[in-house]
């Protein structure tokens, strides 16, 4: 997995010739890729009988075309950001079935995502100052708008386990272990952070069931499966630490916390070369290993 941005919902800050249309020209036609907010139409019947009457609804959605070049749609949740699943659909439905949105984007949807961005950046900030109660006030404040904002969800876990309050942070677990998008390459770090945390405040059921949902939906990743093997060995399950030890080398055989942590079992007789078999692990040869102190988690922050 590699980090892109920081940034959930992020808007562009200029507009095309529509308002629906931002990004990087093609290398194919110059033309700039499909962005902003569409609309689409749905008659719904209301009441029974003679009383029967049609009406029309209208739903709100942030566009976004992809590199390939199929376009990803959000709804646009009551507090005018997007919010909740995203789906794909072909570029000429969109043309076809949705209608563009440019002045509700610039006065309605691109202000609602810029006072969140804000209420979840000041919570980052109080976060790292160590100032918990204002970062969870701003956390609480953003999740009013969208409850699935995947920072502000992590922030607020993060605030949690950093004050020791563990059944807080397991509610927050819950709904972030429920949410693809916590998983995405833009959230890395804060993944990363989300997992280390769980794991040191002795939550390594969750560590290792939120460690897995990434592990299904993410690329491979090598430090990713180091740190299911630190979960894996807080719980004494030295088998399968050994095995996630061993996939994380068989993506980098140089990866020298894997090696030395193989290494650092075997010193300690936690593991017989037999046991490595089992696991699928190689036995591990690093020389003079001495009494090295037990690795760290990769990704964790200082």
């Amino acid at each position: 997995m590699t980090a892109e941005s920081d940034h959930n919902n992020t808007p562009h800050d200029s507009q095309g010739d529509h308002g629906t249309q931002h990004g990087h020209p093609s290398s194919a036609d110059h033309r700039e890729k499909i962005y902003g907010i569409f609309s689409s139409q749905s008659v719904q019947k209301v009441g029974t009988g003679t009383s029967v009457r049609k009406t029309i609804q209208k739903t709100f959605w942030m566009a976004k075309e992809l590199d390939d070049g199929v376009v990803e749609i959000q709804p646009i949740n009551v507090n005018f950001v997007p919010s909740g699943p995203k789906r794909k659909i072909a570029k000429d439905d969109l043309i076809t079935k949705f209608s563009p949105e440019p002045e509700y984007y610039v006065q309605t949807v691109y202000p609602a995502i810029r006072n969140l961005n804000q209420k979840i950046e000041e919570g980052e900030k109080h976060r790292e100052k160590g100032e918990h109660f204002s970062a969870e006030n701003k956390f609480q404040k953003a999740l009013e708008v969208d409850v699935d904002n995947v920072r502000a969800n992590f922030g607020l876990g993060l605030t949690y386990l950093e004050r020791g309050e563990s059944e807080k942070a397991d509610n927050i677990f819950e709904r972030l272990v429920k949410l693809d998008a916590a998983f995405e390459p833009e959230h890395k770090h804060l993944f990363n952070d989300f997992g280390i945390n769980l794991r040191k405040n002795k939550m390594y059921d969750q560590a290792l069931e939120y460690y897995s949902r990434a592990e299904s939906l993410a690329t491979a990743d090598e430090n990713l499966y180091y740190n299911i093997a630190r979960a894996y060995f807080e719980k004494h399950q030295i088998a399968d630490t050994a095995h996630y030890l061993n996939k994380a080398l068989e993506l980098d055989p140089e990866h020298e916390a894997a090696t030395q942590f193989l290494q650092w079992l075997k010193d300690k007789n936690l593991l017989d070369d037999a046991t490595l078999a089992e696991a699928g692990a190689p036995p591990a040869e690093t020389p003079d290993a001495g009494e090295r102190g037990q690795p760290d988690e990769q990704g964790e922050p200082e």
